[in-house]
């Protein structure tokens, strides 16, 4: 008997729920214990109810038989709950683990082997029931009397015979159905069974390391319920609706898609009660490690500001939420646009919006010394559009005459374009006895029968 190898079987246990998943059951067992095993082997073959893992080559890599049976039966890491035997070949392993006995090889009971199955009454008659004893009888009479089948799995069972399986591997793509155990009437009420799809998602997120950007719900409707079917923004036809989701950065949090998810339910109306859900990944992207460190300021609690403005967007809608897109533009009413924050424009796009309400000092076409002193002068608060000023005697006046403290700062820019975005300006940092400080400019272009024209642009806080 070859002695080489090393199998390990696995079943999952009926009505079991995994243990990291906080009490969420999956969407199918199965596959999700099928994808979690193959981080120790890539031979995983599925066999009726139960898994077979082909481990010997992986022993090195894990430092040792020993180690790498503690890593995969290590608690609360299965993605679910098992029960599991092993043995020299993938046979004595399932023989093993389907009879809950560790007995010796002959010793199994023949209703473990699967090839022995349909044989087991005429079997039984002739008093054979263990696989010794089934080995011992004639090959020839075997053969013809059962098949060659069984004398083939005898022989791989006791290694004489090489075992060869259609090995499994990880999806592409999650795609993963599920069948509602009853109707749903109201979309609220899907994120129930979306929370069994995303606990499935989670397990292959980490199977292939990665992080999901954009993920979609689909549902099918019970036309034969609905009075009035009809197709609004959320349905693509008319037996079935969509739902898409995205986030500003890849992530594995199912509790923040969680919450993004059940607020866009609360929004959509079903025309019909649904029977089936469909959780697919649209795209992912490789999941950057984590940096860890000593320093207690550095571990941070909470959402992140992405997951704050995503929880936003879905809750009041996309259009509602808006930030600064820096642009590239010296002119200060121009150097920033705000729009509707999306997660589609990417997790820089995010951070930048966290300051929003100040003006952007990113102007291109600077050197550094240039930007910072444009920077220095800049105001906490510009106005929509400048307002102009009333001139006394050469002097601007805002709340009473207004006495110039800094400046000029030269900007000018959009002569190429032509007259209409043309800025010839010197801003000036002012001071009103009763406004405080203020930003002004003064227009090198426009000319009045008193001199220069005055703008105010900006107030300092």
């Amino acid at each position: 008997m070859a002695t080489s190898m090393h199998w390990i079987a696995l079943q999952s246990l009926p009505e079991t729920q995994p243990s990291h998943h906080a009490q969420v059951p999956l969407a199918d067992a199965r596959s999700a214990l099928a994808w979690w095993a193959l981080q120790f082997t890539p031979q995983v073959a599925r066999v009726d109810d139960a898994l077979v893992l082909e481990v010997s080559a992986s022993e090195r890599l894990f430092g040792g038989l020993a180690a790498l049976q503690a890593a995969i039966f290590k608690p609360n890491e299965p993605a679910a709950q098992v029960e599991y035997a092993q043995g020299a070949t993938s046979l004595i392993a399932l023989g093993r683990l389907w009879s809950h006995s560790a007995e010796p090889l002959n010793d199994l009971p023949l209703q473990s082997l699967v090839a022995a199955r349909p044989h087991l009454p005429t079997l039984s008659r002739l008093g054979v029931s263990t696989w010794g004893q089934l080995r011992a009888l004639p090959r020839g009479g075997v053969v013809r009397r059962f098949g060659a089948e069984l004398v083939d799995a005898l022989d791989r069972a006791y290694g004489q015979r090489p075992e060869v399986y259609p090995w499994l591997t990880l999806p592409e793509v999650f795609d993963a159905p599920l069948e509602l155990s009853a109707s749903v009437d109201t979309a609220p009420a899907l994120l129930f069974g979306a929370r069994r799809l995303l606990a499935q998602l989670l397990v292959w997120l980490r199977a292939r390391q990665r992080g999901v950007l954009a993920l979609e719900l689909v549902w099918d409707l019970d036309a034969r319920r609905s009075n009035a079917l009809h197709v609004d923004a959320h349905h693509t036809g008319a037996q079935q609706g969509r739902l898409v989701l995205r986030t500003a950065q890849a992530t594995q949090d199912m509790a923040h898609l969680q919450r993004l998810l059940g607020e866009q339910l609360a929004r959509v109306t079903l025309p019909a009660p649904v029977l089936y859900l469909r959780l697919r990944s649209l795209q992912t992207q490789p999941m950057a490690g984590e940096s860890w460190t000593l320093l207690p300021q550095e571990q941070r609690s909470g959402d992140s500001l992405h997951q704050m403005l995503e929880r936003l967007g879905a809750r009041l809608g996309a259009d509602q939420v808006l930030c600064a897109s820096p642009q590239a533009d010296q002119v200060p009413e121009r150097m920033q646009r705000w729009q509707p924050w999306s997660a589609v424009t990417g997790p820089d796009f995010a951070i930048k919006s966290g300051a929003a309400c100040a003006l952007s000092t990113g102007a291109r076409g600077l050197n550094d010394a240039e930007n910072r002193g444009l920077s220095a002068l800049l105001p906490t608060w510009l106005l929509a559009s400048p307002r102009k000023l009333s001139v006394r005697h050469g002097e601007p006046q805002y709340a009473g005459p207004l006495t110039l403290l800094a400046g000029p700062q030269r900007i000018e820019s959009g002569w190429l374009e032509g007259a209409q975005q043309c800025a010839l300006r010197d801003y000036f940092v002012a001071r009103s006895a009763q406004a405080g400080l203020v930003w002004i400019y003064r227009e090198r272009l426009g000319r009045s029968d008193q001199g220069a024209d005055w703008y105010l642009h900006g107030l300092y806080a």
